[in-house]
């Protein structure tokens, strides 16, 4: 294989070796290449990859430490070198092809992105109208953002929706409690503070009186009447209230959207919804209420679709969506970034949608994320104890302040970086994380500015950017470089190579934790490398070669901040 063309092969990185050393080994063995997957060396100084032999070997009835030998002396790879350790056949790039491929890509502004069609729908962020944006709702909108990225950097064609949690019972409850103790007043200085006051009233003053819960329903029955009543009236004023609020803290976490819309969007087509289950025979009636039987796909609990007062639920608005976003887009897939304690919903929805007759129902996937706890519990809105995701990021950008008045009095908008700095430590403290884990917040570590941290790595990019402005040139041209100069900085070279390879990996897993992870890795190659090297002064190939490994790690640091939802900075 020449390298004109890996060029064209659409690989970056690491990734142009690792497809040359699949296809001698599939060559070898006389087995697919797709079906080889190598590893990574349990110590570096091994090579950049490792083939486990024990399944090869037993398929041939050899060792595996046999078997390893005898595949090191007969493969021939150019520019890598097979070693076996054991049951282990390592490879070694060669220092200077490893230098040039590695160096000519990172330099790219595009620098592992893919070139597929795909069209990927991605709900995330998802507040509740008339409730205010609380620590909770973080991780579904940075967690949902950053996906959407990687996955168009990967190629595919995203759309990104906001489903609003707009409709439903609760808004009957909030229609019932501002006609009882709704102030105008309060609601102009503090549209969404009053109305989540009066909902955390209703729900207090329910438990001593049960004819609240009978208010809210009737409420919710005027909203699903479709007349242009009070209560409707009275519902679309919340919602616009709400939807201000909150563009003030989706622009904050750098998260857009391609469409916003809410539960109430599908209100037309629930009449159709229930129709056409019934016209695949599947509606049974249980206790005046109508349900979906799921036992037929191993679920013993039915979903509920139509409540015994004649009102739809969160599964039914969920089916108009599906049935909608797939006669819109035609989705290979719809990613809900949705908390876990959704499964059994979502798990019911596919069923559904299986027992209809729809093929592509398995197209749909759960991406699941634990909770934001606080140490006494989970947080609640009906109890009123909530951390506001505002006061959150206010108070971040408040103590990045306080380091960048004392770390750089002189900066010229120390405001302007200080919000970088603060937010984007939230969102990487969060993306840091396991997605499917429960993060207890705890502002101590949230909020700190040493460690693995989104800090450490914008500090790193913007000493990159501190070195490219020192010298007063531009990266110097590829063509004209001398690669080879950096053959030993093989520390640095690996981790930028590696970034495409954590991109694909943090897609196709849907776990931005592992982008994350790689970023910290490759940070910590860009120290070392600027801690042992003078990049400038020295005689000018070696000045330039460095110059552009700096620039290389700039790059790629931007790109994989960027793909996170992380700031940049260029000072700090």
């Amino acid at each position: 294989m020449t390298a004109s063309s890996l060029d064209s092969s659409g690989l970056h990185g690491l990734e142009a070796f690792e497809e040359r050393i699949r296809g001698a080994l599939a060559e070898v063995l006389g087995v697919p290449a797709e079906d080889l997957a190598l590893d990574r060396p349990r110590q570096a100084g091994h090579g950049e990859f490792a083939l486990p032999c024990f399944q090869a070997a037993q398929a041939a009835g050899r060792k595996p430490p046999e078997l390893a030998a005898e595949l090191a002396a007969r493969l021939q790879v150019p520019e890598v070198e097979a070693r076996a350790v054991g049951p282990f056949l390592n490879f070694r790039v060669e220092g200077a092809a490893l230098a040039r491929r590695v160096l000519q890509d990172a330099l790219r502004p595009d620098f592992g992105r893919r070139r597929r069609t795909r069209t990927s729908i991605v709900e995330f962020g998802s507040p509740n109208i008339a409730k205010p944006m609380h620590v909770g709702h973080l991780r579904s909108t940075v967690i949902g953002a950053a996906l959407a990225r990687i996955l168009e950097h990967l190629g595919h064609r995203v759309v990104r929706i906001n489903h609003l949690g707009d409709w439903g019972a609760q808004f009957g409850k909030l229609v019932a409690a501002w006609r009882r103790w709704g102030q105008e007043d309060r609601l102009e200085a503090d549209p969404i503070g009053h109305l989540l006051a009066l909902y955390v009233r209703f729900h207090e003053e329910a438990e001593e009186n049960p004819g609240l819960e009978e208010q809210g329903r009737q409420a919710f029955q005027e909203l699903e009447s479709g007349e242009d009543n009070e209560a409707r009236r009275l519902w679309q004023r919340f919602t616009e209230l709400s939807l201000r609020e909150f563009q003030k803290t989706f622009d904050r976490l750098g998260a857009r959207f391609d469409h916003v819309r809410g539960e109430s969007w599908y209100e037309d087509r629930l009449p159709g919804v229930l129709a056409w289950l019934e016209g695949k025979d599947l509606l049974q009636q249980s206790e005046g209420a109508w349900i979906v039987d799921l036992e037929p796909e191993g679920i013993q609990t039915p979903c509920l679709v139509k409540t015994a007062h004649g009102t739809t639920l969160y599964a039914t608005r969920d089916l108009a969506a599906a049935l909608s976003r797939w006669e819109e887009f035609a989705f290979d897939e719809c990613l809900y970034v949705v908390g876990n304690e959704q499964k059994l919903h979502f798990e019911q929805l596919r069923a559904v949608l299986r027992r209809a007759g729809c093929d592509w129902a398995d197209r749909i996937e759960h991406v699941a994320f634990g909770l934001v706890r606080f140490a006494e519990g989970k947080l609640s809105t009906r109890k009123g104890r909530v951390l506001l995701l505002k006061e959150v990021l206010d108070r971040a950008s408040e103590l990045a302040l306080e380091i960048v008045r004392e770390k750089n009095p002189g900066h010229p908008d120390p405001e302007g970086v200080a919000e970088q700095v603060g937010v984007g430590a939230v969102i990487f403290h969060d993306l840091k994380h396991q997605r499917t884990k429960d993060v207890v917040f705890d502002w101590k570590e949230v909020l700190s500015f040493d460690g693995d941290t989104g800090p450490y790595l914008q500090y790193t990019h913007a000493r990159c950017c501190a070195i490219l402005r020192k010298a007063g040139r531009p990266v110097p041209d590829f063509a004209a470089l001398r690669p080879e100069i950096l053959a030993e900085d093989r520390e640095l070279l690996t981790a930028l190579g590696r970034f495409p390879a954590a991109v694909r990996e943090a897609g196709d897993r849907r776990e931005p934790s592992i982008l994350a992870g790689h970023l910290l890795r490759l940070a910590n190659a860009g120290n070392a490398f600027y801690r042992d090297r003078r990049v400038l002064g020295e005689e000018p190939p070696v000045e330039d070669a460095r110059l552009a490994a700096i620039g290389a790690l700039r790059n790629t640091l931007g790109l994989g901040l960027g793909l996170l939802g992380v700031p940049a900075p260029e000072s700090m």
